[in-house]
């Protein structure tokens, strides 16, 4: 039993009598004094850390979108204009923004004349690693450890997940996709190590079953979902003691808590409900978790990713938002055109515009995510594309945008343009300082580092 004023563990679950358990967010009674100042919430936990990698580059990333300024807004420093490009949704949120434009992707491009013709599998390995992947269709795969990894390596060894990976599209591939690549190099952006690729979840249900452990075995998790129960309703009496045992704002923060898992568990069911009643599918080949569309499968990932971070259960995720050659259609953002054949706009104008309004589209979701965030954890959100010019498969003035201020470490509000060639790289490894990794001199093919808190 807690009673209101003495100190709770941070890593505190409340269990049932399967294996069901339940991380409880931070609260005020997790500090001896019964109260938690700004510093020493910044102290007991680490900034938190999302990698999300939108494929295939941008519409600004194109020489004539460049001059449109279709991404990077025209100013660099502190006077830019959102308005006319694909980050015009993210205005409101232009104090919490880094924008990094400019950089190049180097070690995605062909080394060797077998490998050109690869950029579509080779560039998400070589987002988060910066590093040059080997040509191999065998197991002896190599790249480099990813920067939501290094982060985790360090920050989240004593949370109950280090990390966790999630994803949106199909990656359900074996053995050699094209052009002498294994799919594993195309499918995963986070490397435990150079020849460690991690599996990614695609399913909402699957992922909140890893956050709560709902269910030791395949046939408890099955036996739970048939009683349409909340996990909540699992360990009704334990919460409900817990709660009680609370001060006013711990009671609050926890029923807005709880509140939440309810709300993601109710949308999980929905989509299951929906996808197994005999109506026909958008995407008949996904999972019956897997919401058909986009924003609302993109939504539930955010949300299971706040719960998770506010109950500490893990402190980094990466999360692959798409794959290069995708034929989906995104009816929200305004055009019919498929992802990948729109992305090949043969320098069309009118083409760039339409692939633009994709872009601006996939960004327009990450509002909703930083609200999430923005009133429970310190967190830094990584956005961007080891892709260029996709028309041109380049990797030059690849798309890069920091959200948070890393406890302090990053003012925010601010558009640096690096100069031509920098590589993407020393915009990571400035990151990754502001991170808590000041002791890293170099990351991937760096040169140095970026000014990003002028």
């Amino acid at each position: 039993m807690y009673i209101t004023g003495k100190h709770i563990p941070r890593r505190t679950f409340i269990r049932d009598v399967g294996a069901a358990s339940l991380a409880l967010p931070f609260l005020d009674a997790m500090h001896p004094a019964g109260r938690v100042s700004a510093a020493t919430r910044a102290a007991l936990d680490p900034t938190r850390l999302v990698c999300m990698e939108m494929v295939h580059g941008a519409a600004g990333s194109n020489a004539w979108g460049g001059t449109q300024h279709l991404w990077a807004p025209a100013a660099a420093g502190r006077d830019f204009d959102l308005s006319k490009g694909a980050l015009s949704s993210l205005e409101p949120y232009r104090d919490h923004l880094t924008i990094i434009s400019d950089t190049d992707v180097g070690m995605a491009e062909a080394f060797s004349p077998p490998e050109i013709g690869g950029d579509h599998f080779r560039t998400s390995s070589v987002y988060l690693t910066q590093s040059h992947p080997k040509q191999t269709q065998g197991s002896d795969v190599r790249a480099g450890t990813s920067l939501d990894q290094i982060h985790a390596q360090r920050f989240g060894q004593d949370t109950p997940l280090p990390s966790m990976q999630l994803c949106i599209e199909n990656v359900d591939q074996a053995g050699g996709c094209a052009y002498g690549y294994t799919c594993v190099y195309t499918d995963s952006i986070s490397w435990a190590s150079p020849s460690e690729p991690l599996p990614v979840t695609r399913s909402p249900r699957v992922a909140f079953e890893q956050l709560f452990g709902v269910g030791g075995t395949a046939e408890e998790r099955a036996a739970r979902r048939k009683t349409d129960a909340s996990i909540l309703d699992w360990m009704t009496s334990r919460v409900s003691q817990l709660t009680r045992e609370l001060g006013p704002t711990d009671r609050r923060r926890m029923e807005r808590y709880l509140q939440n898992i309810r709300e993601i568990e109710r949308r999980i069911q929905r989509v299951e409900e929906r996808n197994m009643s005999g109506e026909p599918r958008e995407l008949p080949e996904a999972p019956a978790g897997v919401p058909d569309s986009f924003d609302e499968h993109v939504k539930l990932m955010f949300d299971v990713q706040a719960l998770a971070f506010e109950s500490d259960v893990t402190r980094v995720f990466s999360f692959k938002m798409g794959r290069d050659a995708s034929g989906r259609v995104y009816p929200l953002s305004g055009t019919d055109r498929p992802f990948h054949s729109a992305s090949h706009h043969g320098g069309n104008e009118d083409a760039i515009l339409e692939f633009n309004k994709i872009n601006r589209y996939h960004v327009s979701l990450l509002p909703y995510f930083l609200d999430k965030l923005k009133s429970t954890v310190e967190g830094v959100i990584l956005y961007g594309s080891g892709m260029g010019d996709p028309n041109l498969h380049n990797h030059k003035r690849c798309p890069l945008i920091v959200f948070g201020h890393a406890n302090g470490r990053l003012p925010g509000g601010l558009h640096v343009r690096a100069p031509e060639g920098t590589p993407m790289a020393n915009g990571m490894l400035t990151l990754l300082h502001a991170l808590g990794h000041d002791d890293r001199a170099t990351f991937g093919d760096s040169t140095g580092t970026l000014a990003l808190d002028a």
